[in-house]
């Protein structure tokens, strides 16, 4: 049978009632996988009603903090509270359908032999039948699947799959909700629109939520907070134009959005480099820096502007369409390697073009050298 195609939106989608959120309190959590640290120390607090995302690579440790908050692992040190309650120490330990945790997976995890109406009833075995047959058409109605309920996962779109995976988290209406990489299987054309609907039923439902992603754009664009880990440890925790404006260090600067690097020296409160000097506080003098560029942070034009930080003598060396964007490699006077601007469409350069480049003060970032 052919798939079902997914809708421009969700429709009719039903308003989510509310439920009681829980805080999450992750106090110097410890994780070893044999002589493998997963998580090292770590301590975050998470308010009732907060979404917050943990943001990361590959083996920062951001699954496994979400397990442990599941009750799926139990760390080799310190203590998980929900709600100032123990849910997790070296003496206690409450099994995960004794935490009011849902569970959404990477891989959406539906039961191919049942319908939608039994996959989201699934997990509201506590309520007798005609109960859970009615919770679960309501959380089907809030994510605007009511009319496919007697279907079968294969007979709908990854859209509407992580759809039913969603209902299904959110049927018992529980205190906290988990997602492990939700979106990752959908394709680009889907993904924003998903999140966004997603992100209206979480606010709507009020349940407290931590979302694994390795998407620095999902992160901004989903969360209050978003929580940074790298090899185990937290590298930077707050808000997202914090972590994007403000990052901790150069790697999680890097993490957020390409850069062109520039090396310099501070001179009188300025970091002094070959493409000109930029505002540098909090560093020594004659102290070795790199300053970073991020790519849209470039301004091309034929004249220099009083506007931005510097005007520099570049060439154009190629353009790239990229659709709502142009990438331009450039030659700038003063180095011997190419840089990167991303602007938006209008003003057309060509190779050979010679031009001003600019830069806008809040997006260049300044780190000492090694940091």
């Amino acid at each position: 049978m052919q798939n079902v195609v997914e809708n421009g939106h969700w429709g009719s989608r039903g308003t989510a009632g509310a439920t009681i959120a829980a805080g999450l309190t992750f106090d110097d959590i410890t994780m070893q996988f044999g002589d493998k640290s997963a998580l090292d120390g770590v301590s975050l607090q998470i308010e009732p009603g907060e979404i917050v995302s943990l943001l990361g690579q590959s083996g920062s440790g951001k699954t496994t903090l979400l397990r442990i908050a599941a009750g799926i692992e139990r760390p080799t040190k310190g203590a998980l509270l929900i709600n100032d309650q123990v849910a997790s120490d070296e003496r206690t330990f409450v099994p995960p359908e004794k935490r009011s945790v849902g569970l959404m997976f990477q891989d959406y995890a539906l039961f191919p032999h049942l319908s939608i109406l039994q996959n989201v009833m699934f997990g509201l075995n506590d309520l007798p039948k005609q109960d859970a047959k009615e919770v679960a058409a309501f959380a089907l109605k809030r994510v605007g699947l009511e009319d496919y309920m007697e279907r079968f996962p294969h007979m709908l779109s990854g859209g509407q799959q992580q759809r039913v995976a969603l209902a299904r988290a959110i049927a018992p209406r529980p205190s906290v909700l988990l997602m492990d990489e939700p979106f990752s299987g959908l394709d680009n054309r889907l993904r924003d629109r998903v999140r966004d609907e997603t992100l209206a039923v979480i606010r709507e439902i009020g349940a407290t939520c931590m979302i694994v992603t390795h998407d620095p754009e999902e992160a901004l664009r989903m969360s209050d907070r978003i929580v940074l880990l790298r090899d185990g440890q937290i590298v930077q925790n707050g808000g997202p134009d914090d972590l994007y404006y403000r990052p901790a260090d150069y790697w999680a600067a890097r993490f957020f959005s390409e850069l062109n690097e520039v090396d310099g020296h501070i001179r009188n409160g300025k970091a002094e480099t070959p493409i000109g000097f930029f505002k540098a506080e909090g560093f020594e003098e004659g102290q070795s820096v790199r300053v970073c560029l991020r790519h849209h942070g470039l301004k091309l034009h034929r004249e220099v502007s009083d506007d931005y930080v510097s005007g520099h003598p570049a060439r154009i060396l190629r353009r790239m369409f990229l659709g709502e964007v142009e990438l331009y490699e450039l030659a700038l006077q003063g180095i011997d390697y190419p840089v990167f601007a991303r602007i938006g469409g209008g003003k057309i350069f060509s190779r050979g073009d010679n031009i001003g480049v600019s830069f806008r003060k809040k997006h260049v970032l300044i780190f000492a050298n090694g940091q």
